[in-house]
């Protein structure tokens, strides 16, 4: 079987563009050379690839398993070099970890900022995804590391608990629903609520619930952190869900009362994942290790 990194970097091209000419283009290659290429990993795996049409190519069952390991074993080669090339100049290695809200502003912070001082020749480059696609990310190996909720994560994606992450109804103490100590969400279908921006992980998370309830959630405001949301619910501009730790926090310093949300999804198992542990990148595997040690 031989084949090299210009077959699995044309391959993936081909597959991206579903098509060999579009594939060549991309990987920069002369079509006879793509096609060639094409056949020749065909013929050295003993499989079809591709289904050949008038519109262009589709990936067969086999080509979809390529596609995966293809991208693994590329996203591999880019770290080793990254890795050897920090060495050689001096340059900090980097680790990239997808994070949904919860972890990016409640769970995360203290440990990273606790690792980075310890580890002075590594940066942590940390992207906020919904859980969902922190999954689909981990899976095709697009990114090194996951924090996210477990229920989201497919069986073949390696996981271990960091922190439990409850959503709590958050309302103002003269509110009337300050007397309550859990609720079903379905609920306060009609109250005004305060929540988060469309576009955060955590606010699609709830507003896919609410959905599923039939509910339509009313908006008065819409803000990027928990502390700004809870001051609006202190001011009784509405009620509004926010992770267990910030609802919390805030209580302690302005009048909201916490409210037990009974609905299952509200709560959250967050873990930390990777496709494989053991083949990450020797920066990312350091994170682990510490990441591992700060579970609660």
């Amino acid at each position: 079987m031989r084949f090299d990194l210009v077959d699995l970097q044309l391959f993936i091209a081909v597959a991206d563009q579903r098509s060999i000419t579009r594939g060549a283009d991309r990987a920069h290659l002369a079509l006879a050379s793509a096609s060639a290429r094409i056949k020749g990993l065909e013929e050295a795996l003993g499989v079809l690839l591709l289904k050949r049409g008038r519109r262009g190519v589709e990936l067969t069952a086999a080509g979809e398993s390529l596609l995966d390991h293809a991208r693994l074993v590329m996203h591999n080669v880019e770290a080793m070099r990254g890795d050897l090339a920090s060495f050689a100049s001096g340059v900090r290695a980097s680790v990239l970890l997808l994070a949904n809200t919860s972890g990016l502003s409640e769970h995360l912070p203290k440990a990273l900022a606790a690792f980075l001082r310890e580890h002075p020749d590594i940066n942590v480059d940390v992207e906020e995804r919904e859980s969902v696609d922190i999954a689909n990310a981990i899976a095709v190996g697009a990114a090194d590391l996951g924090f996210a909720a477990e229920h989201a994560l497919p069986d073949n994606v390696e996981r271990f608990l960091f922190s439990e992450d409850r959503l709590m109804l958050v309302t103002g103490r003269r509110g009337p629903l300050s007397g309550r100590r859990q609720i079903d969400f379905v609920e306060v279908a009609e109250f005004d609520f305060v929540g988060l921006t469309n576009s955060t992980a955590l606010q699609m998370h709830i507003s896919k619930h609410a959905a599923r309830l039939g509910m339509r959630l009313r908006f008065r405001a819409r803000l990027r952190d928990f502390d700004a949301i809870c001051q609006m619910v202190a001011a009784d501009v509405g009620i509004a869900v926010v992770p267990e730790a910030a609802a919390r926090r805030c209580a302690r310093s302005m009048p909201i009362v916490t409210v037990r949300i009974r609905d299952s999804w509200a709560n959250r198992k967050l873990v930390i994942c990777a496709r494989s542990f053991k083949t990450l990148p020797r920066p990312a595997k350091q994170l682990v290790e510490y990441l591992r040690k700060a579970e609660r």
